[in-house]
């Protein structure tokens, strides 16, 4: 059943009975509220639903913006360079230029492309790519949209991105083009599994499908100390690395970003793209990233849950907002160290290795819960038997994965 209670966009702040909310935490629902009433009656459900539409679009709208900034400066600075330094102060006015650029830029059409496909495209991949940000909670009480089948929907609203990218592969008319849309979706779909399938677990054992509902089943702490986040187990760590490596490649990301691959495929799905519509794309790109990187947050490092009991006086929005940026961090740091992976290297790596280890996790997890359910001397044996189902199957299917695949030997003529 729904819980109005956990949302901040379904329910008054009076409706609201939490014991003693800090003067932080139940700000944004004050000044909500107060702006809310100075509206007519009949016109408050409106303002309520538009601060949710403005609060979303403003708050990740800037946050890609600076995100990409961030990102070009710390991957300088990896690679021994300086990055972006001339455009406003330290170079942090940049995103704003290229905005500039993009909107000012000639959009070209292909003659013979399908021209409402070819617009559609990079509409519809923006547009779901948003939409995932309405299940994620941010904080105790900042949520959008409390649903029973929060994960359910952030799943299919990500999905109708990759008929978006085939979209605009196919109506661009460009071979390029639709090769690289059908590499595109051969990666998206073969990821897709592994990332669903390390997500089972959290539900199996949280006995839910609502996110707001898989964060507070991560409160507590162990000993006052460590906390009760679903990555301080086996099964919750060996889960949360297969949903990184499958974020990696469902965002297209390094070293999964083969659709993009300029030496191969000029500049894949996005070859007849430019001006505002290839910055849609771009867009896009980051906001799933930032959208899976929440849904990380929220399964497996506690969602908005402070990490020590010390520490609950912090708003729980600040802490969901440092472990959303800490993985983003982690993303940008794999994407400025390794190198990117051939498609056949890709493929191989989904189905003869993720797919078979989150199996496995599966039921290791179901294997935890029992376990924990029998008390006495089976919680205690758990623990190293949940180590081994998630570090054995790892180093006998790592072991396999490169089997007969000898380095390549290359001939010159003489």
């Amino acid at each position: 059943m729904t819980s109005p209670a956990l949302s901040l966009f379904n329910a008054p702040f009076a409706a609201l009975a939490i014991p003693g909310p800090t003067f932080l935490e139940r700000a944004p629902l004050e000044l909500r509220d107060w702006f809310v009433h100075l509206f007519p009656a009949p016109a408050q459900w409106l303002v309520h639903h538009l601060i949710t539409i403005v609060a979303v679009l403003a708050v990740f709208g800037l946050f890609f913006a600076f995100l990409t900034i961030a990102e070009r400066k710390l991957l300088g600075r990896l690679q021994n360079r300086l990055g972006p330094n001339r455009t406003g102060p330290f170079g942090f006015m940049q995103p704003f230029a290229d905005a500039i650029k993009a909107l000012t830029k000639e959009d070209v059409v292909p003659a013979a492309a399908d021209k409402l496909l070819h617009f559609l495209a990079p509409v519809i991949v923006c547009s779901f790519a948003l939409m995932t940000f309405a299940v994620l909670p941010f904080g105790r009480h900042l949520i959008p949209l409390e649903l029973d089948a929060a994960v359910l929907y952030f799943f299919a609203a990500g999905a109708a991105t990759e008929l978006a990218i085939f979209m605009a592969g196919w109506s661009s008319r460009n071979k390029y083009s639709l090769l690289a849309a059908m590499r595109a979706l051969a990666q998206l779909i073969s990821y897709e599994l592994p990332l669903l399938l390390t997500v089972v677990p959290v539900v199996m054992l949280t006995g839910t499908l609502s996110t707001q509902n898989i964060v507070l089943a991560q409160g507590g702490w162990w000993h006052g100390v460590i906390p009760h986040w679903h990555v301080f187990t086996p099964w919750g760590f060996a889960g949360f690395l297969i949903f990184l490596v499958a974020a990696l490649a469902e965002t297209n990301r390094s070293p999964f970003d083969s659709p993009e691959a300029e030496s191969e495929l000029i500049a894949g799905h996005l070859t007849e793209y430019s001006g505002f519509k290839y910055a849609l794309f771009f867009m896009a790109e980051y906001f799933g990233m930032t959208a899976l990187c929440g849904l990380g947050v929220t399964l497996f490092l506690g969602g908005w849950q402070a990490p020590s009991v010390y520490l609950q006086f912090i708003p729980s929005y600040v802490w969901f907002g440092l472990k959303l940026i800490a993985m983003i961090l982690l993303l940008i740091w794999i994407r400025g160290t390794l190198l990117r992976l051939r498609i056949d290297q890709l493929m191989r790596l989904s189905w003869k290795l993720l797919v078979p280890l989150a199996l496995i996790n599966l039921l290791n997890a179901a294997f935890w819960f029992q376990a924990g359910e029998l008390g006495g001397a089976f919680a205690i044996a758990r623990w190293p038997v949940s180590i081994g189902l998630a570090v054995l199957p790892f180093i006998a299917f790592g072991r396999r994965l490169g089997r007969g695949l000898g380095p390549r030997t290359y001939r010159y003529a003489p």
